[in-house]
């Protein structure tokens, strides 16, 4: 057995003040109750919430406040992350990864800004793997990510077992992001720690699922602290073995006959994709998307039919599948 334990945090996230003293304050009381944990990990942009008016430099005095009270308590923390400014002005939506000694060992910018909503922040190219020394692997991803598998499967192919997911998710969507992560642990055999914020941060329900898709811990809509002690010999024997003796995916992957065109941007097997349309906010009675056509023939009637008129505006937007 190779145990570890890994507490997220779900805390309210206020969009117009510093949320980084209720952040240090949270980790001193998680340490007194639960002082086995040996990393945090908070939501995504928890320290000064949604708003990249507020983005810092890096470095900056919030990260070493953190890394002090990673050395203080010899935890691994990952802060969910802040908006980045950089020295050129653009804006990156970044974590970090401190070790117990307080050094910043690794740093990712979200792969997949949340667009068109998050209009203005650029998209990291890195990914990040680091190792936790005589445990295992460990890979990080923010929000969105994870809707792009691709993200997750260049992480688990470099040998990552567990996935850190800070989320900020305050929308309706959730469920599908909830399935997702299922979803996740079970098609790359992974522990998945999906952390999301409160209020401004977000509307909780954060959760923590095994390799086997089982849901080790699920949030309510209140604060919440929850060490989950994982057994990363669970992912090594899963991944050998099968999901419950069956499925071997990994492996599949791996010794798979068949190459995916599509990734090459230039094989022009993603022609559909060209004929959505821009990557854009809907407005007030889109009706991209929706087909327009005379309704009669969408619900199969033919010209020689014999029925009356129709009233058009009715029907406006079926398409014969409803």
């Amino acid at each position: 057995m190779t145990p570890f334990a890994i507490a997220g945090v779900q805390m309210h996230v206020a969009a117009l003040h510093s949320n980084v003293e209720a952040m240090r304050h949270r980790i001193e009381i998680l340490m007194a109750r639960f002082p086995w944990t040996q990393m945090v990990l908070f939501s995504e942009l928890a320290p000064f919430g949604p708003l990249d008016r507020f983005a810092q430099p890096f470095p900056n005095d919030t990260l070493q406040q953190l890394q002090d009270d990673a050395r203080r308590f010899r935890i691994w923390l990952i802060p969910g992350s802040m908006f980045e400014k950089t020295e050129d002005g653009r804006i990156f939506n970044t974590s970090v990864v401190i070790n117990p000694d307080g050094e910043i060992v690794a740093k990712y910018s979200k792969m997949f800004p949340f667009r068109p909503y998050e209009a203005g922040i650029s998209a990291g190219t890195e990914f990040c793997v680091f190792d936790v020394p005589e445990v295992g692997r460990f890979g990080l991803s923010i929000c969105y990510d994870i809707w792009f598998p691709e993200t997750t499967r260049q992480l688990t192919s470099q040998g990552v077992e567990v996935l850190l997911h800070p989320v900020l998710t305050g929308t309706t969507d959730r469920d599908a992001e909830l399935a997702i992560a299922r979803a996740t642990a079970a098609q790359f055999q992974c522990y998945v720690f999906d952390v999301n914020g409160l209020a401004a941060g977000g509307v909780g329900r954060s959760v923590v699922v095994d390799p086997s898709a089982t849901v080790l811990h699920q949030s309510a809509g209140q604060e919440d602290m929850f060490p989950i002690e994982i057994d990363l010999d669970q992912v090594r024997r899963q991944r050998e073995t099968g999901l419950k003796g069956l499925g071997q995916v990994l492996k599949s992957f791996r010794d798979r006959e068949a190459d995916f065109s599509v990734y090459d941007r230039t094989s022009g097997v993603d022609a559909y994709l060209n004929t959505l349309g821009p990557l854009e906010t809907p407005t007030q009675g889109s009706l991209r998307g929706v087909r327009t056509t005379d309704p009669r023939t969408a619900l199969g009637y033919t010209e020689n039919t014999d029925f009356p008129p129709l009233n058009f505006s009715v029907f406006q937007g079926r398409t014969g599948s409803d």
